[in-house]
């Protein structure tokens, strides 16, 4: 592992190590939980420096998942016809139409680190596909009682099956794109990535 890789990694555990440590201070709790979108924007920005393939085509295919990612949510906030019937609160910044900016990047940026989990496993496309997606779905899983609590998004009622279901059809569609423009790259800076961001979420779960 290159200087590099190793300088983001330690960026990433230690953001993520404060900011768990913040949100478990009740005087501090609300705080961070505010600059949520500024955690999600430094995210982006690790995955971006530590990418090795910086092709013209995967930056489209972020353009991509960027568009893909708000129309969707888009859809959901306003209509519920996916996801279910939703609003976001106040904890993820700047919003256009009511969609928070960082949300779109986070259906791009979990694309990418949860593709490079899954590119090591010997297997053909489609299970790579579908595994990656599954992983998506999973991981909305666990965000969701704390995205509530944290006012990031709030349910009219239940979490519904239905999101779920949503959720893995997107993830479906962005790892197909990305998987069959052969875009995949095992990158140990985006495993860390999404191991510290489950990490945190367990936490705020079990608080």
């Amino acid at each position: 592992m290159n200087k590099k890789a190793l300088f983001l990694i330690a960026i990433i555990v230690i953001f993520y190590s404060v900011g768990m440590i913040g949100t478990h201070i009740p005087n501090y709790r609300n705080s961070f939980f505010e600059l949520s979108y500024f955690n999600l924007l430094l995210s982006f920005g690790i995955l971006l420096a530590s990418r090795v393939n910086m092709n013209k085509k995967f930056i489209g295919f972020l353009i991509f998942s960027f568009l893909i990612g708000m129309s969707v949510e888009w859809i959901g906030v306003h209509t519920g016809l996916l996801f279910g019937n939703y609003k976001y609160g106040e904890n993820l910044g700047l919003k256009l139409f009511e969609v928070p900016l960082v949300i779109g990047l986070n259906w791009s940026m979990l694309t990418v680190i949860t593709a490079s989990i899954v590119d090591r496993i010997k297997s053909t496309m489609i299970i790579k596909i579908l595994l990656a997606a599954a992983l998506m779905t999973l991981f909305d899983a666990l965000m969701e009682p704390v995205a509530i609590t944290s006012d990031f998004w709030h349910w009219k009622g239940d979490i519904p099956l239905y999101n779920y279901v949503c959720w893995f059809i997107v993830s479906l569609v962005l790892q197909a794109v990305y998987f069959r423009n052969q875009l995949a790259e095992s990158n140990k800076v985006h495993d860390v990535l999404l191991f510290s961001m489950t990490v945190f979420f367990l936490s705020l779960l079990i608080y």
